[in-house]
């Protein structure tokens, strides 16, 4: 699994868990909403400051973005 794939996957994974559409997302994170589902599709990659923005938004360790998951 490609580096963008992981944060993609884990990034969709935090928002559901926390009850987050895109849109709150990206209002939190002072983002397009657009930009956060494009990151989720993989077509952008995203650079350490947004990761640090949607972290806190998220109210997550930014590390969480990188986390693996033991099926893989």
């Amino acid at each position: 699994m490609s580096l963008r794939e992981r944060v993609a996957r884990n990034l969709r994974r935090l928002r559901q868990e926390k009850s987050v559409s895109q849109e709150e997302l990206a209002h939190r994170a002072q983002v397009n909403r657009n930009y956060v589902g494009m990151i989720e599709r993989e077509e952008y990659s995203v650079s350490v400051d947004l990761l640090e923005k949607l972290a806190a938004a998220l109210d997550v360790d930014p590390m969480e973005f990188f986390r693996t998951d033991d099926k893989e």
